[in-house]
């Protein structure tokens, strides 16, 4: 078998779906993306189909080392995410040769189904407590919430008052037999994490994540160190070697991107990585029904496994219609806040793409949007 093309597709809101095509007539597909410099990794897919164009799909691992460390120049998110779309396409497509799921491939799955979250929105403590209820009607029985909007470097008593808030209604919404997670998202400088933190611990999190931005990786040992509450990081971390310098640091809960960090090999890796510290996995998934179900994949295959996140109309917004890319969304079928194992070939997928055609035809140019602080000097978004 060889590749014999390929083909990119930008649809909405802000994704990068990718099919690789071969002369056997089988296809695979992947998200390649980085969210708001999404034509930026279609150019470095393109430069890397230099390469693959009549390679035999099934070297998984010798393409994915040339592509990542063939170069002088490597890695990074636009070079580690267009590779982990590729990635992904090319397990789609030996899944699909040998008739099994991917997870099949990775060894056999270690669980039935895996758990989910989904995300709650509003600003006040009674929005928030009012998506909390609409996703616990969803069957979920765990929450991600931002505690905060735009926060100043060293925030006022009022504004941590204000976080305490949201997420104790939150917590009273949703009972002690659900789960909280709490996303800083690099609002918080170090200093504001540790200031918080020990305010949130009665409120049992199951984790904060990204307490710092990931340049400031190596202060997470003193945030970790300042509370009880599971510290999680990672989606802004493209390697086992970014990996290996928090890992030490005593995070509980490591983060990556199966369509930012070298797609379903390296993320492999990531986990294994983190199972010889104790840290537990959680993928990060603010993406479509492509990385999503590469994440799925990996999930039924991880030892070290926790909860898998996910934006498709699940809990994400107003995003129901984002299932529509799939011709059958039945593999993504919720049942008491899990999916069952996938069993259809490779990712276990069917893609609609006659409807990926009509949304590429629009096509986009999200960017995230860009924060001031009181004083006009730019904030972490």
């Amino acid at each position: 078998m060889k590749i014999t093309g390929y083909e990119l597709f930008f649809v909405e809101p802000r994704w990068l779906f990718l099919r690789v095509d071969t002369d056997e007539g089988i296809s695979g597909w992947g998200e390649p993306v980085v969210e708001g410099k999404a034509h930026t990794t279609a150019k470095a897919v393109e430069e890397m189909f230099d390469y693959l164009l009549g390679q035999d799909p099934a070297r998984i691992e010798e393409h994915w080392q040339m592509l990542a460390k063939g170069g002088f120049y490597r890695g990074g998110p636009v070079l580690s995410s267009a590779l982990a779309g590729i990635d992904q396409a090319l397990w789609d497509i030996a899944g699909k040769t040998h008739g099994v799921p991917v997870h099949q491939l990775l060894g056999g799955h270690v669980r039935d189904r895996v758990r989910i979250y989904g995300w709650l929105y509003g600003e006040t403590p009674e929005e928030l407590a009012e998506s909390a209820a609409d996703q616990v009607a969803k069957s979920l029985t765990a929450v991600k919430m931002n505690p905060c909007a735009q926060l100043e470097p060293l925030a006022t008593p009022a504004a941590i008052a204000a976080i305490v808030d949201r997420v104790t209604a939150v917590r009273e919404a949703i009972g002690p037999d659900r789960d909280l997670a709490l996303d800083f998202h690099g609002r918080f400088s170090g200093a504001m994490s540790r200031r918080v933190l020990p305010f949130l611990e009665p409120l049992l999190p199951m984790f904060v994540e990204e307490p710092v931005l990931p340049e400031f990786t190596r202060d997470l040992g003193e945030v970790v160190r300042a509370t009880s509450i599971p510290i999680a990081t990672g989606e802004r971390l493209f390697s086992r070697w970014d990996f290996r310098d928090v890992l030490g640091d005593g995070i509980a809960v490591a983060q990556p991107d199966i369509s930012h960090a070298g797609g379903i090999s390296e993320t492999r890796r990531i986990a294994a990585l983190a199972e010889t510290y104790d840290v537990l996995v959680a993928p990060h998934c603010p993406l479509g029904p492509i990385a999503l179900a590469a994440s799925l994949q990996l999930d039924f295959a991880v030892p070290n496994f926790l909860i898998q996140e996910q934006s498709l109309g699940i809990g994400y917004g107003d995003s129901s219609g984002l299932l529509g890319y799939l011709a059958d969304s039945s593999p993504f079928e919720v049942k008491d806040g899990y999916i069952d194992r996938l069993t259809g070939p490779g990712l276990g997928i069917e893609i609609d793409e006659t409807v990926i055609r009509e949304a590429a035809e629009k096509g986009h140019r999200w960017r995230n949007p860009v924060w001031r602080n009181r004083d006009g000097s730019l904030a972490s978004w």
